[in-house]
């Protein structure tokens, strides 16, 4: 029994010691083991009373907070229910409010709706002015307006009077101002700009136009013609006064359109390779025909000289006819007359030189035209072929050369046929002079012969 008691105060020990990282220290005795027992007991039953107190201390802590927090939800929940109907008295409150300023807006929102159109509109035509190149940032108020949702204020409604008037009276101006040109090249030159209205603008005699979507001014790619460049130059370099000038009403279309028309030498380049080869006969026959001309003028003019005098030159068929004559005034008249026709016959070719050579070229250069405008239809016919008729640039190629063609055909073949009845006349003049000249020798040789 006592064996056993031993072993259960030792499991008793055990259980209640705290664990210690060193090994406990064994009783020696029995009465040791039970003064260790008690102590560790006596230790265990102060603790647990420590932790009772501090539980219960907490415990009364915890119900104070849950009261507190009760406390406060009861308060939140009377500040949300007297919000909440804060709030539905404001609803209700806000829609009587909507309704009176409905009723009270009464023509201010048509009105409304018409600013928004005007301002739109006008943003479009302020977006494509050339008085925008000159007075920038007029775009923002009109573009806020055109979107804006509430009524405007009667200050941006002044504002928006405002840029229309502005708009009206610079329509009507004629401006110089300084401002920067893009050139043909892409380089940027600082330069003046010479504004008519909403119309034209002309840089360093230069027609010029506004981008909207960079809001540059731009050099055209090419310009119009001369007299335009020039009327608008003059206006450029004008001081004060009234000038004569060229406008665009149409505020660049038509001068568009005129920058599109090809020049005389585009004309020619359409007319391809059958153009150039009319156009050279062309320059061949006008100097051909220039040569002759000249030359024929001063025969004549010699053989008119040695019409009025007795001694005979070599320096003109009828001098070189008459002296055949003088050298020869023993022979027969039949020989004689046979002399000077064959004096006459080597000045044939010196009178008439050329002159068939211009009536080849007149005829031959309107049968290349017409072979140009068979070319050219051919090329269009295969175009249709190709492609259908949807796109009439696609035969603009073929019938430009058709009709290009024809044009200089007639053009080169009227002016050689004009020169070629002028040369033609004035060298049988001189045939003619030569010939009544040799027949009144003959008829001078035979009376003097007869007598």
């Amino acid at each position: 029994m006592m064996r056993r008691l031993k072993w259960f105060l030792i499991l008793l020990f055990a259980a209640f010691s705290p664990l210690q990282a060193e090994e406990p220290v064994k009783p020696n005795s029995l009465d040791e083991l039970l003064k260790k027992v008690q102590t560790i007991a006596n230790q265990e039953s102060a603790t647990n009373k420590q932790r009772e107190t501090t539980f219960l201390q907490q415990k009364n802590q915890q119900q104070r907070l849950l009261d507190e927090a009760k406390q406060d939800l009861k308060k939140e929940q009377a500040r949300s229910d007297k919000l909440k109907s804060q709030f539905n008295a404001n609803e209700k409150k806000l829609a009587e409010l909507e309704k009176e300023l409905h009723l009270r807006m009464g023509s201010l929102g048509e009105l409304f709706g018409v600013v928004k159109q005007v301002a739109g509109d006008t943003k479009g035509v302020f977006d494509n002015s050339l008085v925008s190149a000159q007075i920038t940032n007029r775009q923002a108020l009109l573009k806020d307006l055109a979107q804006r949702k509430a009524i405007p204020a009667s200050t941006e409604l002044e504002q928006l009077w405002f840029l229309i008037q502005q708009e009206i009276v610079e329509s009507g101006k004629v401006v110089r101002f300084p401002t920067q040109v893009v050139m043909n090249n892409g380089k940027s030159k600082d330069t003046q700009v010479t504004r008519v209205g909403v119309f034209n603008a002309v840089s360093d005699g230069k027609f010029v136009r506004y981008i909207p979507e960079t809001s540059q001014i731009v050099e055209l790619p090419r310009q119009p013609a001369s007299n335009y460049v020039d009327a608008a130059t003059e206006l450029e370099n004008a001081k004060s006064g009234t000038v004569n000038t060229v406008i665009d009403p149409s505020r660049g279309a038509i001068l568009s359109m005129l920058i599109q028309v090809p020049g005389l030498f585009e004309r020619i380049q359409q007319g391809k390779l059958i153009g150039y080869i009319i156009l050279a006969l062309t320059i061949v026959g006008l100097i051909v025909a220039a040569e002759r001309f000249i030359k024929l003028f001063i025969t004549q003019n010699r053989i008119n000289a040695q019409l009025e005098q007795d001694v005979p030159s070599t320096d003109n068929p009828l001098g070189r006819v008459i002296t055949v004559y003088r050298q020869n005034p023993r022979l027969d008249i039949e020989i004689l007359e046979r002399k000077l026709d064959e004096a006459i016959i080597k000045e044939l070719p010196g009178l008439e030189r050329g002159v068939a050579l211009i009536k080849v070229l007149a005829v031959i250069a309107p049968l290349l035209g017409l072979l140009g405008t068979v070319t050219g239809m051919i090329e269009t016919f295969q175009s249709i072929t190709l492609f259908g008729t949807g796109d009439p640039k696609l035969m603009a190629g073929g019938i430009s050369q058709a009709l290009v063609t024809t044009v200089l055909g007639l053009t080169a073949a009227i002016p050689l046929i004009f020169l070629h009845s002028l040369v033609n006349a004035r060298s049988k003049r001189c045939i003619n002079i030569l010939e009544e000249q040799s027949a009144g020798m003959v008829a001078a040789h035979a009376e003097s012969t007869a007598g």
